[in-house]
């Protein structure tokens, strides 16, 4: 009985690994300026808040260098959708220029 939950479990583990492979195949990143950030808790404030959003992966930001790096399903959201949540959070952005 045990060894059958048991294998229930990693069968319902492996499948959950396989779709998030998936969606990181799917998923698009952005790196932008911010402007607003006065210490590191607005980046990592910043950071939480946008990783609440359905459809973002992960959310990486540096105060110092005044960037956030989105990974982010764009099935699910759009880069307006997450420009207007960081608007909302008092913060502005702008597209990082290539180097």
């Amino acid at each position: 009985m045990f060894r059958r939950q048991f294998v229930k479990m990693l069968a319902a583990v492996g499948t959950g690994a396989i779709a998030s492979m998936a969606t990181a195949e799917a998923s698009t990143t952005v790196t932008w300026h911010v402007k607003g950030f006065t210490c590191i808790t607005c980046a990592v404030g910043l950071d939480t808040l946008l990783q609440q959003e359905k459809g973002v992966a992960s959310s990486k930001s540096s105060y110092p260098d005044g960037i956030v790096i989105i990974k982010f399903d764009p099935k699910q959201i759009t880069e307006a959708s997450l420009r207007s949540c960081i608007a909302e959070m008092g913060f502005t952005v702008e597209e990082k220029p290539a180097r």
